[in-house]
């Protein structure tokens, strides 16, 4: 997701409007069928950290992006509270993923492109108090990548607390099913933060990076060393726009 300065507000997604509606079904879909099938009969899930999801308020929970079955276990771990994901609009072509994100309350985006409609709809769910799941990759990688800076941008202009998640051993999912195997799962949560912005609101563009950069450090801490990228030198992380909320 990427932006620009100043932005005009646009139609939103419904899925906005209807998160109440789409509430009342999250709990069945999310207990009887992400936690009661998916995490333990499809793949054996190993979760640590997930007492620390806020509980309240505007949250941005972003993990790193392996494979198609990561904000299933990730909606699924956080018992706490319901994620409204963001998923790029291309998953809305197959019609058993347009079923399950419509049946949820996910909203599209589309991937490399200002999105206006998506980044609005981002916005206004976090001044709402929801909490929302992103990606900042944008798209799957094998270890970490350079995002761009959208969800940095969204959580600095919500001051939204931002709950790091790293994930392995998604990729596994489906192949270990042939092999009559449950994938080995690991989801972990880490320290969730906001951003230092000193109340302002609009952060030059130089700053976003330094913040980005800090951000996804933050997962690189919950992954693997192979899962790192170009994040994997640890003496090089620094937290100086970050205010840890625990």
């Amino acid at each position: 997701m990427s932006t620009t300065d100043q932005p005009t507000r646009t139609r939103l997604h419904p899925v906005v409007e209807r998160q109440a509606q789409y509430d009342r079904r999250r709990r069945w879909l999310r207990d009887a069928l992400l936690r009661g099938v998916g995490l333990r009969l499809l793949v054996n899930a190993h979760c640590t950290g997930s007492e620390r999801v806020p509980a309240s308020g505007p949250l941005i929970v972003i993990m790193n992006h392996i494979a198609a079955l990561d904000p299933f276990v990730v909606v699924g771990a956080v018992t706490n509270r319901f994620l409204t994901p963001m998923s790029k609009i291309e998953n809305y072509r197959n019609p058993l993923v347009r079923l399950m994100t419509q049946a949820w309350g996910v909203y599209p985006v589309r991937r490399g492109e200002v999105d206006r409609q998506a980044l609005d709809s981002t916005i206004a769910l976090l001044e709402r108090g929801h909490a929302v799941l992103i990606a900042p990759e944008g798209t799957r990688h094998h270890s970490l990548a350079d995002p761009k800076d959208g969800t940095t941008y969204v959580a600095t202009r919500t001051g939204a607390v931002i709950q790091p998640v790293g994930l392995d051993g998604t990729e596994q999912f489906p192949g270990s099913l042939l092999r009559l195997r449950r994938a080995q799962v690991q989801i972990n949560f880490g320290r969730p933060f906001r951003f230092r912005t000193e109340g302002r609101t609009r952060i030059p563009r130089d700053e976003l990076r330094i913040m980005t950069r800090e951000m996804m450090y933050q997962i690189a801490l919950l992954v693997p060393e192979h899962r790192r990228g170009m994040y994997c030198d640890l003496d090089a992380l620094t937290t100086d726009y970050l205010e840890f909320v625990e």
